[in-house]
């Protein structure tokens, strides 16, 4: 399967601000870039660096007045696809170093505070029997309603709400399946099937030597999405963090099947 990606961003700064975008699906052995290309307004300052865990890009402007950005590709998804329910646990004393950080609680994700509620909730299952439980959970006491949240609400909000977008979704899988002693971590993506159609959200769970995607909310398939960046949560990941005052004019993003 082969996607079509249009995204379009429209900021008004009514001053000279540093901006931070990650918008570009990241260019991965588990994905195919066939085609990319971004347009920029004219900026004072303009710069690549890696993303975290070096996985895509981040690019550093330095814009005034407007920001206009419009971006298009094609992604192959080729990931390995395997059944999470059915995937073994890696031991916490042997998991590579670069997963110890995602079990530890995070802006987003006081995971530390849910340690006794996975175990009364999930305490029979264990590795990806336990991460489907805590999926099909939030699936089925969660509500998605845009608009929901605010961009400071935590997990621990969202669990005392039951509803939610994406993001809330995502940050709540994360932080179950860290409190499970699971290596889990958020993943910036576009997702053929989100409705309605915007940046979208998923969690990644360490299983069996690999990192999996999960999406809590049963929108999109691992066979469907182009990944664009991970972090501990979504603060680490944000598709634009701006260093000065901006103004939403517009924003689109549209996914669709390449024939």
């Amino acid at each position: 399967m082969k996607l079509s990606i249009r995204t379009e961003l429209d900021y008004s700064l009514p001053a000279p601000a540093d901006v931070l975008l990650q918008i570009e699906a990241a260019i991965l052995p588990e994905q195919k870039v066939l085609r990319a290309h971004i347009d920029l307004p004219p900026v004072e300052h303009f710069a690549r660096i890696p993303g975290h865990d070096n996985i895509g890009d981040r690019i550093w402007l330095a814009a005034a007045e407007t920001l206009k950005v419009h971006y298009e590709a094609t992604v192959e998804p080729v990931r390995m696809l395997a059944r999470v329910d059915d995937l073994a646990a890696v031991p916490a004393h042997l998991l590579p170093g670069e997963t110890v950080d995602y079990l530890m609680p995070s802006r987003y994700c006081p995971s530390d505070t849910f340690q006794n509620l996975v175990e009364a909730e999930f305490g029979g299952l264990q590795g990806g029997a336990r991460v489907g439980a805590i999926r099909d959970w939030i699936g089925q006491h969660l509500t998605y309603v845009v608009g929901s949240s605010e961009s400071s609400t935590c997990a621990e909000q969202t669990f005392v709400t039951r509803q939610g977008v994406c993001r809330d979704f995502a940050h709540l899988m994360i932080t179950l399946t860290r409190a499970s002693a699971i290596p889990a971590r958020f993943a910036s993506v576009y997702g053929l099937g989100v409705d309605p159609q915007d940046f979208h959200a998923v969690a990644e769970v360490f299983l069996d030597g690999a990192w999996h995607m999960v999406d809590a909310t049963g929108m999109s398939r691992p066979e469907c999405i182009a990944k664009i960046g991970v972090g501990r949560d979504a603060a680490d990941v944000s598709f634009l963090t701006s260093y000065g005052a901006v103004t939403l004019n517009s924003q689109s993003v549209e996914v669709t099947e390449v024939a």
